[in-house]
């Protein structure tokens, strides 16, 4: 029955306090003193009684019960806001915080430069972008959509494909200056490769259906470097350090500049492969939640308003 009398004000800051593991650190960003954050967690506990939080000299972390109270003190945080924001719909269009996961390296190239024109749009949104390439628990967590590519895994979630890309060879001119163009894969052996070193798949780079294969069904990418990120991988190629088989959703705009340049075109696949917004089947339909997954599929397609496309 206490429970009953939970303050979701309380319940929030709990949440915040939980994400940074600092009371400081959630006292500055909200403007209060560390003894009011404080007291607030000693009230929820009174109020759950259970402790709720481990307290050493590193910081905070949650106990077992804090972890069971996090998971529903989100879901009542997340209806609350979502009535809010459905009551203010009918006045001002979409609202309130979106909490975004994906990889950094889309967070970086697609969502960063996205975002005027979202605000633009909707200018009572407001979005928290997670980037990790880990894959999160949408409940737990709070997310309210996540960008993933392949099949989305799960039957109790909504998947929404927004996109597709594909992989292809690419390097710097500078490198292909000092290097050579190569004009065969057999000539592969002889130059500098960037690899992934997280996902050994990446490096098995599949033969274009339609061209003349050589023997095997791949080509097995052995790197003079190896990097566990696309991120860095792409800054790696930038650089000159190497050739790379990158997401075209990342290249598309240095091709566009000439910063990169395809390599072996016609020798690799590049197959599509579905990008989807994956959602909770209960937030997929909330205003705020279906404005963003449209102007990413529009961003995504090249539909940017005039004025707004990234330089």
């Amino acid at each position: 029955m206490r429970a009953m009398k939970l303050d979701l004000d309380d319940a929030a800051l709990f949440l915040r306090v939980a994400e940074l593991g600092s009371l400081s650190a959630v006292a500055r960003e909200r403007d209060l003193p560390v003894s009011q954050v404080s007291r607030t967690l000693v009230r929820l506990e009174a109020r759950c009684g259970a402790r709720l939080m481990h307290r050493s000299t590193h910081g905070l972390s949650l106990t077992d019960e804090g972890d069971t109270f996090a998971a529903h003190a989100r879901r009542l945080v997340d209806t609350r806001d979502e009535l809010a924001a459905a009551l203010r719909h009918s006045r001002s269009g979409p609202s309130g915080w979106v909490r975004l996961a994906v990889s950094p390296v889309l967070a970086e190239t697609v969502i960063a430069p996205s975002l005027p024109s979202l605000y633009e749009a909707f200018p009572q949104l407001q979005v928290e972008v997670l980037a990790d390439d880990r894959m999160s628990d949408m409940a737990r967590e709070g997310v309210d959509i996540a960008i993933r590519t392949g099949s989305p895994q799960g039957d109790n979630l909504v998947a929404r494909q927004i996109a597709e890309h594909g992989r292809q060879l690419c390097a710097s001119p500078t490198y292909l200056r000092r290097f050579g163009t190569p004009q065969h894969p057999d000539e592969l052996a002889a130059h500098r490769l960037i690899t992934s070193s997280a996902s050994p798949g990446l490096n098995r780079w599949p033969w274009d259906p339609r061209a003349q294969q050589p023997a095997g069904a791949f080509y097995l990418a052995k790197g003079h470097t190896r990097s566990d990120n696309s991120a860095l991988t792409m800054a790696l190629a930038l650089q000159g350090v190497g050739i790379a088989r990158l997401n075209d959703l990342l290249t598309r705009a240095h091709f566009a500049s000439g910063a990169l340049v395809p390599v072996l075109d016609t020798w690799f696949d590049r197959s599509r492969v579905p990008i989807y917004a994956v959602m909770l089947p209960e937030r997929h339909r909330l205003p705020k939640v279906r404005a963003c997954t449209d102007h990413w599929a529009r961003w995504l397609s090249g539909e940017v308003p005039a004025g707004l496309v990234p330089a």
